[in-house]
């Protein structure tokens, strides 16, 4: 690469909420699968100390010797850390139980907010990047990983259950993303708002979408993930739900997801253009 070409940094997106149980990981691995699935090289990195992405994609512990901990902890770079899956176009930077420890290790470190930041630029720089897209599956709480995650991303994916508490915890994740816009990522974007774990047999569903729409508007996806037992089963074989079973309706939502993102993604490429 020449010295005056471009970086080719991949589209960054965070999926975040600070409310457990909504499908973040579940999102991560079938949108990832989904986009690499459609000529989309993608690359998941998993920066929740639990490492559920990880496993999800058939990743053994024993196989993470160099995970985001290293990244971050400036012990290696992020291309050290990018292991390819069983899925093409697809790899990931596994978490190990070590990053529960690196807010301790990072609290008076330089630059502790833009450590990811700065990773994904100097390999989009050094290495660059094969990657069209990033997703960053993010701890279910506001802690210096999910900062680090949005001060990286470009914009903001967000699974969100249709349940009753639902519109309460995005107000809470709303007002987070705002902060970090104004303190320390100014261009960060809020990309979408997808209604996970959706049950049409359940009245409250269909209430939950609405007043969720109602006060989003097109913010939130036109597509819904269902509450599907395929879903919830595949990740105890390590595969994407998308891989151990296709034909399910909640692989079939994952797909039309990943198409609506990329459709939004070249509108707002064109808009940018003008």
């Amino acid at each position: 690469m020449s010295p005056d070409s471009p970086a080719k940094k991949p589209r960054v997106l965070v999926i975040a909420n600070q409310k457990g149980g909504v499908g973040k990981t579940t999102t991560a691995i079938n949108l990832g699968t989904a986009l690499a699935a459609v000529g989309e090289p993608t690359l998941i990195i998993d920066i929740d100390p639990q490492g559920n992405a990880s496993t999800g994609l058939g990743m053994a512990r024993a196989e993470r010797k160099v995970s985001i901990y290293d990244v971050l902890t400036g012990q290696a770079p992020l291309a050290d850390a990018i292991h390819p899956t069983r899925i093409p176009k697809l790899s990931i930077v596994p978490a190990t139980v070590d990053l529960s420890g690196a807010e301790l290790e990072l609290i008076d470190a330089e630059r502790r907010n833009y450590r990811l930041k700065d990773a994904i630029e100097d390999y989009s720089v050094h290495g660059q990047s094969p990657f069209s897209y990033a997703l960053i599956d993010c701890p279910p709480s506001l802690t210096l990983l999910t900062v680090n995650a949005m001060v990286a991303a470009d914009a903001v994916v967000v699974p969100l259950q249709c349940e009753f508490f639902a519109l309460e915890g995005l107000t809470q994740l709303l007002n987070t993303i705002e902060l970090v816009r104004e303190n320390l990522n100014a261009d960060l974007e809020l990309q979408g708002i997808v209604l996970t774990m959706f049950d049409k047999r359940n009245k409250l569903s269909d209430q939950v979408a609405a007043d969720v729409r109602g006060h989003l508007g097109d913010k939130v996806y036109n597509t819904v993930i269902p509450r599907n037992v395929r879903i919830s089963e595949a990740p105890s074989h390590g595969l994407p739900a998308l891989v151990y079973d296709l034909k399910c309706p909640g692989s079939q939502a994952y797909i039309k997801l990943a198409g609506e993102l990329i459709q939004r993604e070249r509108v707002r490429a064109m808009a940018a253009a003008e």
